[in-house]
């Protein structure tokens, strides 16, 4: 039908009902559910909004129950990007050939946790790169499985510094879900101690969740990268060449103190798969990579 009419019309309706590429095919990111569900959706929609101009495309954050449930997302093409923790960061790439880290924030090189105890058990703050021997025989809890500052990296430290696995540590071990119930379950005495994110406990100290009267960090972890944006490799198939290169400016550019207080973070600075070997040999040594 279309040969029959003058080309510039022709051209006209053929882009009225064919959508542009980007339009059809919106960037989709998710997070890991490292802290409370409910604010972590009020903090990425900002960043999404935030992308969507930079851009020029539609941007959706979708949350994601656990940390296991961020890294299939990512596998199943359900996400091109997210905000993965040191540990689900591998687990995707390895996952997802051609993947790359592209981001992370000037924190997370030198990225730490903390131990923390209810003050009920008498624990002091403990200096040093070894983990203090007081832990042996208390409650434990750790927050996702598949967490690097919640539970990978504070493990590797703890079997490394007192010579045994955490069921031989422990009186009993647990795993909250998250930074938020650790400190939840710790500070109510449901557990003596815990393992936390540092910037998990300064967001839940800032915020007034805290009480100091009965539970404190008595450790910090020698540090060790973290978190970082990993895409998937087939964007700029999906997107149009170099979208890989201007999604990543629009990350370093990110400056509005609103937007990087949502991870928190001081700024974004590049970042590469090599950055998180670490991590990988890390979870190979503990078995918690196939």
């Amino acid at each position: 039908m279309l040969r029959h009419l003058p080309l510039a019309l022709a051209v006209l309706l053929v882009t009225l009902v064919t959508p542009p590429l980007a339009a059809a095919q919106p960037l989709v990111f998710t997070a890991i559910p490292d802290e409370d569900e409910t604010r972590l959706q009020q903090r990425f929609q900002a960043v999404a909004d935030y992308l969507a101009e930079a851009l020029d495309v539609e941007v959706r954050f979708i949350p994601v129950t656990s940390y296991a449930a961020s890294v299939t997302a990512f596998r199943n093409n359900q996400v091109q990007l997210a905000w993965f923790g040191g540990f689900t960061g591998v687990q995707a790439r390895q996952l997802v050939p051609g993947s790359r880290a592209i981001a992370q924030g000037v924190e997370d090189p030198e990225y730490k946790s903390y131990v923390i105890a209810n003050r009920a058990t008498g624990l002091e703050p403990h200096d040093g790169d070894s983990a203090p021997e007081g832990l042996r025989g208390l409650t434990f809890s750790f927050g996702s499985r598949s967490s690097t500052s919640g539970r990978l990296m504070p493990e590797y430290f703890l079997r490394r510094d007192l010579g045994a696995s955490p069921e031989e540590l422990f009186e009993r071990v647990g795993f909250s879900g998250n930074h938020s119930r650790t400190i939840a379950v710790v500070q109510s005495g449901a557990y003596q101690a815990g393992v936390v994110s540092y910037k998990a406990w300064e967001n839940e100290v800032a915020s007034g969740s805290v009480d100091d009267e009965r539970v404190r960090v008595i450790w910090e972890t020698p540090p060790y990268p973290d978190y970082q944006w990993t895409v998937r490799g087939d964007v700029d198939e999906r997107f149009g060449d170099g979208f890989t290169d201007r999604l990543q400016q629009a990350l370093l550019d990110m400056d509005d103190p609103e937007l990087l207080a949502s991870f928190p973070r001081s700024g974004f600075v590049p970042a590469e798969n090599d950055d998180y070997r670490e991590i990988l040999e890390v979870a190979q040594s503990l078995g918690l990579l196939d």
